[in-house]
């Protein structure tokens, strides 16, 4: 038993979470869950103490998913349960006799700009700005503030992932329904639901938008690369700081479309422009911006250490 690995998960009810539990658990490592439901709860900090003293690894993917409406409340509760769970997890780790020698949590690829000129990898991608860029910076802050200097963490910039998640959930649904064309940004009335948060918020107090005419690039990772490439940090103690777990090979949302269609079996897809998508995403109770926004982002830290991706084709990933 005194061999034995502990890894701390919070948020492990999720996607992500779930398929990292069980990798976790067939690599001989016994599982502690954080959360809302679990026997560690959020609002205990000596039981958080407890739970990440001695362990051997601690993986944060706790948060609301953005898979929602922007309203106020969701807007809110996406930053809130963002960045307390991530300070709770700080303090806990402070105050650990035996702290975790690696901390991973979760972060998102959105944290950089809607981007048509270049990809974006860690050391020279462009920030951007507004509401889901906010969320991002103040969850990464967060995570980086204080000394921890028996703790090495890695912010996990994660892409789209591909699995049985709710993101390619959607794209599937869509294109098994015909509506499979490309999403192409276009004018609609403006909104304020992307507008910056936080303690500095950014961006336009209104909404915009871009021409990509469908061409918007699509950054994605397969959920086999999320767990490849949580083991590879795990055994590269020189990798720290915002790392992004994305394929190296990003397509755009004309091209995943098409593949869509043809693993669905769905000979069309009819085009769907902002002012057909804004009506068809409130039905769905989600946001235009998740297949509007280009995101251009490439893995320079996993690239540069050697990991090999799982899945790095779109055609096999879906």
């Amino acid at each position: 038993m005194a061999d034995e690995r502990v890894a701390v998960v919070a948020g492990a009810s999720g996607f992500v979470g779930r398929e990292l539990v069980e990798a976790l658990r067939a690599d001989g490592y016994r599982i502690r869950r954080v959360g809302r439901a679990e026997r560690v709860g959020w609002n205990d900090p000596r039981a958080l103490v407890n739970a990440v003293d001695g362990a051997n690894l601690l993986i944060n993917l706790a948060g609301k998913s953005v898979n929602c409406r922007y309203n106020d409340t969701n807007r809110d509760e996406i930053l809130r349960s963002r960045v307390e769970t991530t300070r709770a997890l700080r303090h806990a780790v402070a105050a650990a006799e035996t702290p975790p020698p690696l901390w991973l949590n979760a972060s998102t690829a959105t944290i950089y700009r809607h981007e048509a000129q270049r990809p974006n990898d860690e050391a020279s991608g462009i920030v951007g700005e507004g509401f889901s860029v906010d969320v991002a910076r103040e969850w990464e802050r967060e995570f980086f503030a204080d000394e921890l200097p028996r703790t090495r963490r890695v912010a996990l910039r994660m892409a789209i992932v591909f699995g049985d998640g709710p993101a390619p959930d959607m794209l599937r649904r869509l294109a098994r329904w015909g509506l499979g064309g490309p999403q192409i940004d276009s004018p609609w009335f403006p909104h304020r639901r992307y507008r910056g948060i936080g303690p500095d918020p950014t961006g336009s107090p209104r909404s915009g938008w871009h021409r990509t005419r469908g061409r918007q690039k699509f950054s994605w990772v397969h959920i086999d690369d999320v767990i490849g490439a949580v083991r590879f940090l795990g055994e590269h103690e020189e990798i720290t700081g915002a790392v992004n777990l994305a394929s190296p090979e990003p397509t755009d949302n004309r091209t995943l479309m098409r593949a869509l269609r043809r693993k669905t079996g769905m000979p069309i897809g009819l085009p769907a422009w902002r002012w057909m998508l804004e009506p068809a995403m409130w039905v769905l109770r989600t946001e235009p911006e998740l297949v509007l926004k280009s995101r251009w982002v490439v893995p320079g830290v996993l690239d540069a250490a050697g990991y090999t991706f799982c899945r790095p084709h779109l055609e096999d990933a879906i």
